[in-house]
């Protein structure tokens, strides 16, 4: 992703109308699509694309999910109860449907309407750890020492959980991007001519049997 410029043989939006759905060969060797854009250079330059807006939508929901699983873990009661009953609103539904609901067409609001199916997991998680951490002795006695709220949070709960939030963000990178993808495709994602893997298959598969290297390289990827 990071030297996508030196990596890729063409300009990825190059259109070259006289070489359009020619067969992978030395000069283009996953092809090229219904305009003639080399597809090396698409799929190439699509990294950027679904590791910038997956780690972005990683972040997203990472930051939102552990502020809300420890604030509803350390407060308990109603402000427990009122945060936990939205996430469970938001599990009833299926995801990948309310994300379309949500969605437009551009991957900003694929993102938005991802990460807001998608933090409860992360504030579930850290809610049951804030429980645990909550009975430790050395939680008690900050608070019996008059220790603000805010630092107990910030100095003594978020250090003894956030290495397993991170472990867990870590491990749905790859989840996300199908996720992200996904959108593209059905088309409420990334839009022409952004060279995005999910958009690439969703405007290959009218070729599928023509030019079915148009959809094997960037499903692959």
């Amino acid at each position: 992703a990071i030297f996508a410029p030196q990596l890729a043989p063409y300009d990825p939006l190059n259109a070259v109308m006289t070489e359009s759905l020619q067969e992978p060969s030395s000069a283009h060797p996953f092809g090229t699509d219904k305009l003639g854009r080399d597809l090396l250079s698409r799929v190439i330059f699509g990294t950027r694309t679904s590791l910038i807006m997956t780690l972005c939508l990683v972040a997203v929901i990472f930051v939102i999910g552990t502020f809300l699983g420890v604030i509803a873990g350390y407060f308990g009661g109603v402000v427990d109860a009122v945060i936990m009953r939205i996430a469970d609103m938001m599990i009833s539904f299926p995801g990948l449907v309310l994300a379309i609901a949500i969605a437009g067409p551009n991957l900003v609001n694929a993102v938005i309407s991802i990460a807001a199916v998608s933090w409860t997991k992360y504030a579930r998680l850290a809610r049951s750890m804030v429980l645990k951490v909550k009975k430790s002795l050395y939680i008690e006695a900050a608070v019996v020492n008059g220790t603000k709220t805010w630092k107990i949070l910030l100095v003594h709960v978020l250090p003894n959980m956030v290495t397993q939030m991170v472990v867990t963000a870590a491990a749905d990178i790859g989840t996300m991007m199908l996720e992200l993808a996904s959108l593209s495709f059905l088309g409420f994602g990334a839009t022409a001519p952004t060279p995005e893997w999910g958009l690439m298959l969703n405007e290959g598969r009218t070729y599928m049997a023509k030019a079915p290297w148009l959809m094997i390289y960037p499903g692959i990827a």
